[in-house]
């Protein structure tokens, strides 16, 4: 396996081609490299080293990236903070993951730009920790996939083949850099074969377009919510999108519909994969040049495999319905410091996605049911637990259950539905306006529901399906 998307083992070949540029940077490769060197000498004056985390709090711009890379020089790895966390989120994922570095906004202009050539000769192994990606559970709290540089080479050779991605290609990033998908499929991946990043601060359907036109790029990674905001601009804004060969979508489902309106206005294909940050980004995805299957995610990708499970632990043939587990060197190491929920998620040398699927003759993937009580909004994976346990911190708060109300434009929203103690009155406003101190706004529920008791299923757990069945009736 080679690692060629670290800057100090990439072909010198590629030291004057265009590397990487947001609205205020552009960098070839050799300045790039120059970037990350002097980044690295930075950390490494503040103490950072190898075995060491740092964690990078920025939004979307080259910093983040030299960041993420000066980590890696140092042999230390990075974990990616959601810039709109709040403190006492960001707080949890800094303390777990014992990161001896933040680097947020009130510290990145402290980045030095040219390097004096004072760091020991890099020293990168396939079994070095790279990446701790935060991953909320059903236990309500994130916890730490932990992903080496080994998974992160597999993943990009993986995709590489998958796209055909090319020294000529341009990737434009308008996805999060805390997401693992936005990390590998927009970032590493040119980076490993030469090409070119573009990276976008924040997403506007106008200004994305105009992006298209005036970058060129020829691929791109977005989730249903983009391309769902795309085809509902008016028929009178049009722009040059001819440079794109394709674009995927992931993240969350979408429904056929959706890639025959884009392919129809755009021109361009659209393939939908499907994976999670335990398998290091993506498992399988509709092939870019082959035969795509409108409600599937496609089949594996190269060198992994996936495949349907029984509860017993039987593999399944095709057509029958059952867990999805996978198999491949892009698995997560594990969870950082939770060897019982490693044990359970990879136990019997398959990762377990909770994810019901079905496999077609051809091996083309459909998911058919969430077995993690998972909601996913816009693309932005949502644990219910995690905000019910804000919930429960109301001494009124008998009972709180969150599930997905459907949303024409999220896909899917928290719904929070709670039960007083008796002789007590919940306020609502109080309620909302503390899960909006405690949480990020995506994950604040749209709307509470105050019921005498909540409802309950034959063995006295909260019964969600009726509460999802109650606002689909709405």
């Amino acid at each position: 396996m080679t690692l060629t998307y670290l800057p100090w083992m990439r072909p010198s070949s590629y030291d004057e081609r265009p590397c990487v540029r947001d609205d205020r940077t552009e960098l070839t490769y050799r300045a790039f490299a120059e970037r990350v060197e002097a980044a690295a000498e930075h950390f490494a004056g503040r103490g950072v080293g190898r075995g060491d985390v740092v964690a990078v709090m920025l939004p979307n711009q080259v910093e983040l990236l030299v960041a993420i890379m000066a980590a890696w020089r140092l042999g230390a790895a990075a974990t990616p903070i959601n810039p709109t966390f709040t403190a006492a989120e960001a707080g949890h994922q800094i303390s777990d993951s014992g990161a001896v570095l933040v680097v947020d906004g009130a510290s990145v202009g402290e980045l030095p730009t040219v390097a004096s050539g004072g760091l020991p000769a890099p020293s990168t192994d396939a079994g070095d920790l790279a990446l701790l990606v935060y991953t909320s559970g059903s236990t309500g709290r994130p916890k730490g996939v932990m992903l080496d540089h080994g998974n992160l080479g597999a993943m990009i050779a993986s995709m590489r083949e998958g796209i055909h991605a090319q020294a000529d290609d341009h990737c434009l990033l308008v996805l999060p850099l805390f997401h693992v998908n936005a990390i590998c499929v927009s970032f590493l991946t040119p980076m490993s074969v030469g090409a070119q990043l573009s990276v976008l601060q924040r997403f506007h359907p106008v200004e994305f377009l105009g992006a298209i036109e005036r970058l060129r790029p020829t691929y791109f990674s977005a989730v249903p919510t983009i391309y769902s905001h795309l085809v509902a601009l008016p028929e009178e804004v049009r722009a040059d999108v001819s440079s794109v060969r394709f674009a995927i979508c992931g993240a969350a489902p979408a429904p056929p519909e959706l890639f025959a309106a884009v392919e129809r206005r755009f021109g361009f294909p659209l393939v939908e994969g499907y994976g999670l940050s335990e398998g290091t980004c993506a498992s399988t995805c509709n092939p870019v040049d082959g035969v795509r299957k409108p409600g599937t995610v496609g089949p594996a990708l190269p060198g992994q495999l996936v495949a349907i499970m029984a509860p017993d632990g039987m593999l399944l043939p095709a057509g029958e319905r059952g867990e999805v587990v996978i198999k491949g060197a892009n698995v997560m190491r594990g969870y950082l410091n939770r060897p019982e929920a490693t044990a359970e998620t990879l136990g019997d040398g398959w990762l377990h996605t909770g994810d019901v699927g079905i496999l077609d003759e051809d091996g083309y993937l459909r998911i058919v049911d969430r077995i993690k009580d998972m909601i996913i909004r816009g693309g932005e994976n949502i644990y219910p637990k995690e905000i019910e346990n804000v919930l429960h911190a109301f001494p009124e708060v008998l009972e709180a259950a969150v599930v997905g109300g459907p949303d024409p434009t999220y896909g899917e929203v928290p719904v929070a539905f709670l039960s007083p103690r008796p002789d007590a009155t919940i306020d609502v406003d109080a309620v909302l306006a503390h899960t909006r101190e405690q949480l990020t706004k995506i994950k604040v529920p749209v709307a509470v529901h105050v019921l005498d008791v909540l409802p309950k299923n034959p063995v006295g757990k909260i019964d969600k399906p009726a509460l999802r069945a109650r606002l689909a009736g709405e």
